[in-house]
């Protein structure tokens, strides 16, 4: 005799897909912070695109939430 469970395949992708965006927007707010601080620290131009390429931050877009702002 077998058993099956009788779970919504569409609420298990509607949970993984909050978790992934809410995980999304945190990593975007963070990464604006630390690109933030960077640019605050950095002697020139040059030094900021330097140290942001070296953490990966070069390449930042500005698609973020409005409520998110800090």
């Amino acid at each position: 005799m077998t058993w099956a469970r009788h779970a919504s395949p569409t609420i298990e992708q509607g949970r993984f897909a909050e978790a992934r965006a809410s995980e999304k927007i945190h990593y975007a707010v963070q990464n604006r912070k630390a690109a933030r601080t960077v640019a605050y620290h950095s002697s020139d131009a040059q030094d900021c695109a330097n140290l942001l390429a070296m953490l990966g931050l070069d390449t930042l877009d500005d698609s973020r939430p409005q409520s998110m702002e800090d």
